[in-house]
């Protein structure tokens, strides 16, 4: 049977908000969560204007909500939102999509500029495989920088074809909602952009 594989990306395709900010929500509760927002507004306004890189503004929230945090309970707060809030913020046309996929037996794939932490034990649950962005751990804590690429725009299509053959397969879908989704779209056979 010719090999098939099916793409997806995380945010704004799986799922209907940032998880990114919803998990720092989950961990710091809305008041601090609010509270660090403002702190944090000149930098999200600079992204937003061009002026703030995508890495350096992550790398900042990354710093302010989890920097310092020890890896273990990082892991922990990843797992427990997993179970307890993700499955709220699940898009249905998506879900329906990736069960589809799983009926024809096609290799599905989640590519996301989230971090391996929290996508990896959503995407364990349904048996996917997934490529993501890592966090650098220091002394067994979490540093608040990227350890690597953000994968996200062309790094996308970087790491997958890093990760698997396209040329071996007949038939490449592709699913994303953002101008970061391009090149990844691009590899694809069957490509769909804010569709299903």
């Amino acid at each position: 049977m010719p090999q098939q594989i099916a793409f997806f990306f995380f945010f704004g395709t799986i799922t209907t908000k940032d998880t990114l900010l919803e998990l720092a929500k989950f961990h710091k509760g809305k008041a601090s969560y609010l509270k660090g927002m403002l702190l944090l507004l000149p930098s999200l306004m600079g992204l937003k204007l061009g002026l703030t890189g995508s890495r350096q503004a992550k790398e900042k929230f990354l710093h302010y909500f989890f920097g310092g945090m020890h890896k273990q309970s990082f892991e922990d707060l990843c797992l427990k939102f997993t179970h307890k809030k993700l499955e709220s913020l699940l898009r249905k046309e998506a879900m329906d999509k990736l069960n589809w996929h799983r009926q024809q037996d096609h290799e599905i794939v989640v590519v996301s500029a989230s971090a391996k932490n929290w996508v990896a034990p959503f995407c364990q649950l349904h048996e996917w495989k997934y490529i993501t962005t890592a966090l650098e751990i220091k002394n067994d804590c979490i540093t608040g920088n990227l350890s690597g690429e953000n994968c996200n725009g062309a790094q996308k299509a970087i790491r997958i074809k890093e990760v698997f053959d396209i040329g071996l397969y007949e038939k490449i879908f592709a699913y994303g909602d953002s101008r970061g989704d391009k090149e990844m779209l691009a590899l694809a056979t069957d490509a769909f952009y804010r569709k299903f």
